[in-house]
């Protein structure tokens, strides 16, 4: 089994980009601390590369920045590509499954913007996930196009027990 939860704070504003075919592409950092204290007393942080594609890596581009708070869920992958000098070269990285805001509605609206934001391709609707909570949960899956509003607050919910942890 190859899973990877991560809990923390990215460290730059995510890198958007396409691909050739058209693939809309993330690239960020998530900051996570370690649960212990090293011997001089200092909580260590691991640094961790994350992707995401397509719709997932849309939402991260239009609402996460530098310091949001996070929550991935993902599988570790590893890759190798040779160097300009011709050395071989290894990439460690979380692909995203799913990502989930942490922070408060509020906390994301203070934070400043970068001078140019992700914009969604020509013709392209927004569309996704609602959250009543203030945060949204996203998965790399196609979403339903909807014109409503991504934080609709008057959400209704449709469970069964099979979505239900417990």
């Amino acid at each position: 089994m190859n899973k990877v939860i991560l809990i923390g704070n990215i460290t730059a504003d995510p890198e958007i980009r396409t691909t050739t075919t058209g693939i809309t592409v993330a690239t960020f950092t998530v900051a996570v601390s370690r649960p212990y204290v090293n011997q001089m007393g200092e909580r260590e942080t691991d640094f961790i590369r994350c992707v995401a594609f397509r719709r997932l890596a849309e939402n991260i581009g239009r609402f996460l920045r530098k310091g949001s708070k996070v929550a991935v869920d993902g599988s570790l992958q590893t890759r190798s590509y040779d160097g300009q000098d011709g050395t071989r070269r290894y990439v460690t990285e979380v692909i995203c499954n799913n990502v989930e805001f942490l922070d408060t509605r509020s906390a994301r609206e203070d934070r400043p913007y970068p001078s140019q934001p992700y914009q969604e391709p020509y013709g392209h609707q927004p569309s996704g996930p609602k959250s009543g909570l203030g945060f949204g949960d996203l998965r790399n899956e196609s979403q339903p196009e909807s014109n409503d509003d991504f934080f609709d607050s008057d959400l209704d919910i449709d469970l069964s027990e099979d979505d239900l942890p417990f």
